[in-house]
């Protein structure tokens, strides 16, 4: 599918339409809310986002499940992306210095940008991760490290 920038600026300009519609009094009295889950311009860690990228824009969505006692490879992303756990338990570690966030059902994440990490669900559940990708046509959203150092557990 081909998405031209006109497009894309075309949703977003309805959705924020529809954000602001929302927000009114009087769609709340029809029984309209929104509710923000996350907005911010750092990453978990407190590192800034960098400015997007240039290229054609491709919005990624993917949906993760990460079974019980298994660790992702140590990876980085070349693009800002968020995501929300919808099941399960996680734990994000950045690789150079070890800070941990540990996520449950429902927690939202802003992901690291081009910084090693890597998730591990020390649960006894699968984990389920909805993560949203702004990237750019052609380019992968995730990079693995060639030498991984990490070992499942």
């Amino acid at each position: 599918m081909n998405i031209s920038i006109s497009s894309l600026l075309l949703v977003f300009y309805f959705f924020f339409n529809s954000y602001a519609y929302a927000q009114s009094s009087e769609a709340k009295q029809q029984g309209i809310a929104v509710d923000v889950i996350t907005q911010s311009d750092i990453s978990w860690d407190g590192s800034p986002l960098p400015s997007y990228p240039t290229g054609q824009p491709e919005v990624t969505i993917l949906k993760i499940t990460i079974q019980p006692g298994v660790s992702l490879p140590i990876h980085e992303h070349p693009y800002i992306n968020a995501g929300i756990l919808t099941k399960g338990q996680l734990t994000v570690v950045r690789e150079d210095n070890g800070k941990t966030l540990h996520l449950k059902a429902g927690d939202s994440i802003t992901e690291l940008v081009n910084i090693w990490h890597y998730g591990k669900n020390e649960g006894k559940t699968p984990a389920e991760i909805i993560v949203f990708y702004a990237g750019v046509k052609g380019k992968p959203v995730t990079i693995l490290e060639k030498n991984q150092k990490h070992t499942s557990p």
